[in-house]
């Protein structure tokens, strides 16, 4: 047993990264197993925290640091022994010990670093006790040169075995070995050449490529980070010839080996050198078992357990087999292992027998102990080994024999028991356990305390835990005695014990699924026998993250695009964070790669995206994540290493490797040729075969100059073609086979044309290919005529009778001989046209339309040639109506030998006439002689058009045109018209018969303001033509408006709807008035500026019959019009455009002649004026001109314009008897102002027929429609004297 001292209570940490679910575990744990802690403001003895490792080499270029860190109240001070003396730093300026630390800082710049080499021990004390540390050995690291030396070259014969000893220095640590050429390049290793484990380079046999002269064994020592390099060692392997001649140069000896080359052998251990052998391993330690074989060939190794399998798991294979390791050793690697090396000429083996011992280890080293006084307590002490370790006890460093007594304590073997412990027994105990392997070395103190409970959870700390998953609650309690724990929910009084709730001995409530009814306060009470203490947690229970929507498998073709969708629900308290992971690390750093919310899509995808993704989704709770695989696919590569065996004359075979199908499987090859000879650099399909072949039989052709191809088929397409093969040459023979489509006819009518498909150059089968063109005369001749051609497709045989079966055959011949005798074929010569033509012509008319023609066959012979057919001409010479209708003659065919077909589609009551010819290949034959035919009467067509004018109060006149087909001769017109009300109901119909002889009608006795409809159509004594229909309207009273005709076949009805329309204008305005007796109620005003483009201007009217249009621009001239419009906003109804012009001042002077003021002032100086007016009207009795025109062409005033009599526009005043001043206020029967005939309103004039004008100067009054013949004679029968304006205007 070492008197030496370790400190388990401060165990050193590793930084392990640990997945999420370990490190939930870990934290689980933690709760339960966290050892009690002694606060530091509490009296304590000390406990050592940190300190360096047991074996501590050293860097010589650095300072040497010796940890020792420890705790403890009050704070421990700390000393050092050094090999067991007591070492006095404050006598080595070197050494520094950090303040309130244990820690060594050796400054070895100046000295030698073995001065300070040794085994150090810390010691921390205060006056509760003292703890030790470990043995610390302090050693420098070394790394010794090589020893210079001669290697001499090596001469080793081919075959041979080969060892190159390395033998490097011995460092501190033990350097790291490996063979490097001059170059520093690693010299490559195998089954054959590889490194043994002490660094040695085996060769099982040499080779000639073994040769060379810098093979270099280096040795890295790690500490220093330094390399030593051996002496190159020269190997050279010769034949036995060479071995011989060097040799006997070198030794003067001529027989140094014998003649005999190396030879294959069996397998013999190199390493290890002896039958058997042991080897010993400590537990827990790594053990390597080597087995080096030499032979020829080269042996192969293979391990096995003479009592069982290698451990899984822990077992590998380095070194190309030749060694075994085996990590974690236990007691049950212990056995027989033996090694085989074998190779076809035998095998050996080797058995090596391993032991495995053991350093001590622990089974339960001591914890501290906090005892109240009078209390009991146990330390244990329980360690294993192989051999089994001692237990050995000390107190405060002291061998516990040699402490004070403590009549409190017993130490029984590993356990010391305490019974009745009094106040000022508080002590640190080591407790070592040794072999002849190791020790090991723990510090336990006991503390003796009397403490209240206090509790060292924080308050109010608040535990967040996902559903269904442990909720562990902390009650870090401290207090001595150990105090009592307990723990309530909410504001209940009951103990939580039981299901659901454990109660861990450190005070810790553990909640094995939680649930959302466990959220909520928790109290924890803890109690001793000084005191009681409680605090509060609180429980959140959270809902899971979950992931909906996982990502799914996905296979892309290169260069397309993948997405992996990724739907997740978590808790809506808990933030999330998702992360996307490849292959488990981090995405590449690539912008294609595009992270969305839910989703993750790669752009552009290569063969590098391949992998795993994986969606991770965090929360501060937990976390979900879910994979799916990338497969990217794409054409395979081509085909590699093209092979052609087993050449035959007409097969060979070809075989390739496979390239790379890019994850979508190979469904078949394609293999290509190329015949050099006939068409060079032109690619061929020759076959197909399935994908898991590589290799196809194919059947060649004579005379080509083959190379072959092949290209890979997978989903996604074709490979590039792979590398040709090499060229093989077929031997030319006879063709095999003949021209295909061999046929016989005739381009004229005295030849026979022979023709057919060539052959290919594949086809030929050598050289001089030629064909030989053989015929004869069906059933005429007997022997066959021949001729040999070249080059060509068709041969044309003259002389030929016309039309006449001949049986032809083209045979294909080379150099080498011909082709199989071909199978005759029937063709014809050539046709000529026909000779007679067909007899017997009649023809049947069945009806108005349809004729049947009859004839008679012509005979066989007369056709000289293949009858095609019959054609039918005719045409129609006139109508039977005397019109002169001749139409260009049509033709009908009827295939075959038919003698009668339907001539459809005549007119009726026309002449006809037609004929017959019969026709073959080569055209057609002579006409028959012309028949005549007459179709009888039909139904006539219908009337040309239907016009109704002149619409009345109570009637209206109906215009029509003959219909241009009659078809007959016409036997009068029918005419039905109905009544239609203002919900488009019809009334009853009123049938009128009307000659034939008529084109118009007037139909009285009608109802006014009311819609008719009409339906009109001819009739001959076939019956009745089609009907046309129109639709017309009566007035209101005897105004009769004159719209213009409606076309026939428009659906627009035919009649007034808007009459009596006029305007009157203002400087910024226009007043429109207008009659309307139409059904539709959405009536608008329409106003367009003159020659603008814009669209028109559009104003509802509102059930009135006058309307204003506001904010026109003054000396603007705008046209307008009134329409109606239908439910669908089509227009159905309009007035003609009327163009206004909105004058900027003259048109004050006509409104202030409207004006009753104004009016007054001219009735005043009316006597001043009557003696001119005298004047004037003498002037016009006698047939002069009033000099008026004079003066108006003067002043061309547009405003002030006479009236022409006839067209109602202005013009000059006649001296005519009959032209009277109340003429002028006509306008035009339909109710506008043509543009044409006038571009001013007779508002403008304040003068009109039967109209009046208010004060505004808006007319309120009516046309009366008359015509002017009839107001000539009436005279002036106004109720209103003339306007003064006018009989002003006279005088100007």
């Amino acid at each position: 047993m070492r008197d030496t001292f370790t400190d388990t209570s401060a165990m050193e940490r590793k930084g392990n990264c640990l997945p999420y679910k370990g490190a939930l575990l870990v934290v689980f744990l933690g709760h339960m197993i966290t050892a009690l802690e002694v606060p530091l403001d509490l009296p304590q003895p000390p406990t050592i925290t940190q300190q360096s490792l047991k074996d501590y080499i050293i860097d010589p270029r650095e300072n040497i640091v010796i940890h020792c860190e420890a705790k403890g109240k009050p704070h421990p001070s700390f000393s050092w022994t050094r090999n067991g003396t007591h070492f006095d730093i404050d006598k080595d300026s070197k050494v520094i010990m950090k303040p309130n630390s244990g820690t060594l800082v050796i400054d070895i710049s100046g000295e030698k670093a073995e001065v300070y080499e040794g085994v150090y021990q810390c010691t921390a004390r205060n006056e509760h006790g003292t703890a030790v540390s470990n043995n610390i050995v302090i050693r420098q690291s070394r790394s010794p040169l090589w020893s210079k030396e001669r290697i001499e070259p090596i001469l080793v014969q081919e075959g041979m075995p080969l060892v190159l000893l390395c033998r490097p220095p011995a460092g501190l640590p033990p350097p790291i070995i490996f063979w490097m050429d001059n170059n520093f390049q690693r010299l490559p290793q195998s089954s054959r050449v590889s490194q043994a484990l002490n660094g040695d380079l085996y060769f099982s046999n040499v080779l000639p490529e073994d040769t060379r002269n810098d093979y270099i064994c280096y040795a890295r020592f790690p500490h220093t980070q330094t390399i030593q390099q051996k002496q190159p060692i020269s190997v050279r392997v010769l034949s036995m010839d060479s071995i011989n001649e060097t040799m006997a140069a070198l030794l003067n000896d001529t027989d140094f080996f014998s003649d005999t080359p190396a030879t294959e052998r069996r397998p013999t251990i190199l390493v290890p050198s002896v039958p058997s052998s042991t080897k010993m391993v400590l537990r827990g330690e790594v053990l390597e078992l080597e087995c080096i074989a030499e032979g020829l060939p080269t042996p192969e190794v293979f391990w096995s357990k003479e009592s069982g399998d290698l451990p899984s798991g822990r077992t590998t294979f380095r070194s190309f087999q030749k060694t075994l390791r085996i990590t974690g050793v236990t007691e049950a690697d212990a056995g027989d292992y033996r090694c085989t090396a074998r190779n076809h000429l035998g095998s050996v083996h080797h058995i090596v027998t391993v032991t495995v011992k053991a350093a001590p280890y622990w089974i339960s080293a001591p914890r501290n102990l906090i005892l109240a006084p009078k209390e009991n307590g146990v330390l244990i002490c329980r360690a294993s080994g192989n051999p089994k370790p001692v237990i050995t006890w000390y107190m405060n460093g002291i061998p516990i024999e040699n402490a004070p007594k403590d009549p409190s304590r017993k130490v029984e073997d590993d356990s010391i028991i305490f019974s009745d412990i009094q106040t000022g027994s508080s002590a640190v105990y080591q407790c070592n356990a040794s072999n002849e392997y190791g020790y090991l070395l723990a510090n336990a103190f006991v503390n003796v305390l009397a403490e209240p409970p206090r509790l060292l959870t924080p308050p109010n700390k608040v535990y967040q835990v996902i559903r269904n998953s442990p909720a562990l609650l902390d009650c870090a309690a401290f207090g001595s005695p150990t105090p009592n724990i307990t723990w309530f929910k909410d504001s209940q009084t009951s103990i939580l014990d039981g299901d659901p709730y454990v109660l861990h001995e450190n005070g810790t409530l553990e909640i094995h699924v939680a649930q959302s009814m466990n959220s909520g306060k928790y109290t924890c009470v803890a109690m001793n026998s000084l005191g009681k203490k409680e605090n509060h947690v609180y429980l959140e229970v959270k809902e899971p993250t979950r992931i909906l929507k996982q990502p799914e498998y996905q296979v892309v073709q290169r260069n397309g695009m993948a997405m992996f969708e990724c739907k997740v629900k978590h808790d809506p308290t808990l933030v999330p964070t998702m992360t996307w992971l490849k292959d488990s690390g981090e995405l590449p750093d690539d912008e294609r790669f595009v992270v969305d919310s839910e989703s993750l899509t790669i752009k552009d995808v290569t063969e590098r995206d391949e992998g795993t993704y994986t969606c991770v989704m965090n929360t501060t709770l937990d976390q979900d994540s879910a994979s799916a695989v990338l497969t990217v696919i794409e054409q395979p590569d081509p085909p590699t290493d093209l092979e052609l065996t087993e050449e035959q004359a007409r097969s060979i075979q070809l075989t390739w490797i496979p390239g790379d199908e890019h994850n979508s499987p190979i469904e078949k090859f394609l293999i290509q040729y190329e015949d050099a000879l006939h068409q060079p650099s032109v690619w061929h399909n020759l076959t197909e075969v399935p994908g898991t072949k590589t290799y196809a039989h194919l059947k060649l052709s004579p005379y080509v100059h083959y190379s072959f191809r092949v290209r890979a088929v997978n989903s996604v397409g074709y490979s590039q073609p792979s590398y040709p093969s090499r060229q093989y040459k077929t031997d030319p023979a006879a063709p095999d086979e003949n021209p295909s489509k061999v046929e016989g006819f005739g381009t004229e009518h005295n030849n026979l044309v022979i023709s057919w498909m060539p052959l290919t150059g594949l086809q030929s089968n050598g050289p001089g290919l030629q064909y030989k063109v053989i015929w004869r005369q069906q059933d005429v001749d007997k022997d066959w005529t021949s001729v040999t051609v070249a080059n060509v497709s068709k041969f044309v045989v003259s002389g030929t009778p016309t039309f006449v079966p001949y049986e032809v055959k083209v045979q294909a011949v080379n150099d080498y001989g011909s082709a199989p005798e071909p199978e005759a074929v029937i063709g014809y010569s050539g046709e000529d046209l026909p000779m007679v033509a067909p007899d017997s012509v009649q023809v049947l008319v069945q009806n108005s339309t349809l004729a049947e023609v009859h004839w008679e066959p012509v005979p066989p012979a007369t056709v000289r040639g293949r009858l095609k057919g019959y054609k039918v001409y005719y045409w129609k010479e006139k109508s039977l109506n005397k019109q002169n209708h001749h139409e260009e003659q049509q033709v009908l065919t009827f295939s075959g030998n038919k003698t009668h077909g339907m001539l459809p589609g005549l007119h009726p009551y026309s002449l006809y006439t037609a004929n017959v010819r019969v026709f073959n290949g080569k055209g057609e034959g002579p006409p028959s002689s012309n028949q005549q035919f007459e179709t009888p009467e039909g139904v006539p067509g219908p009337p040309a058009f239907l016009k109704i004018t002149n619409p009345n109060l109570d009637s209206l006149t109906l215009e029509w045109g003959p219909p241009l087909d009659r078809n007959g001769r016409l036997t009068g017109y029918t005419l039905k018209y109905q009544p239609i009300n203002n919900t488009n109901e019809l009334g009853p119909i009123e049938v009128v018969a009307l000659p034939a002889n008529e084109t118009n009608f007037t139909l009285l006795n009608l109802k006014y303001s009311t819609r008719y409809k009409f339906y009109f159509n001819a009739n001959t004594i076939k019956g009745s033509g089609p009907i046309i229909t129109e639709e017309a309207v009566t007035i209101m009273d005897e105004v009769l408006l004159h719209p213009p005709a409606v076309d026939v076949g428009k659906v627009r009805p035919v009649g007034p709807a808007f009459g009596n329309v006029s305007s009157s204008v203002r400087e910024n305005g226009a007043v429109i008035s207008w009659d309307y007796w139409g059904p539709d109620k959405n009536v608008y005003i329409e106003y367009i500026v003159e020659n603008s483009k814009e669209d028109w201007k559009k104003e509802f009217v509102n059930g009135s019959q006058t309307y204003q249009i506001k904010g026109l621009k003054p000396g603007t001239s705008y046209k307008v019009r009134v329409v109606a419009k239908d439910q669908s906003d089509e227009t159905v109804h309009s007035t003609e455009e009327l163009l206004i012009t909105v004058p900027a001042m003259a048109s004050r002077q006509v409104d202030i002649a409207t004006q009753g003021w104004f009016i007054g002032l001219m009735c005043a100086i009316a006597l001043l004026i009557l003696v001119l007016l005298i004047v004037c009207f003498i002037k016009r009795n006698k047939g002069g001109k009033y000099p008026v025109k004079e003066k108006e062409d003067a002043h061309a005033d547009p405003e002030i314009q006479p009236m022409k009599e006839d067209d109602g526009t202005f013009g000059e005043y006649s001296d005519t008897e009959d032209h009277k001043p109340l003429q002028g206020s006509r306008t035009p029967s339909n109710g506008t102002v043509k543009k044409d005939d006038s571009d001013d309103s007779l508002v403008d004039y304040g003068e009109g027929g039967d109209g009046q004008f208010n004060e505004d100067g808006s007319f309120i009054g009516q046309y009366s429609g008359k015509k002017e013949k009839d107001t000539a004679n009436e005279g002036n029968e106004s109720s209103e004297a003339p306007s003064p304006v006018n009989a002003m205007n006279s005088f100007v």
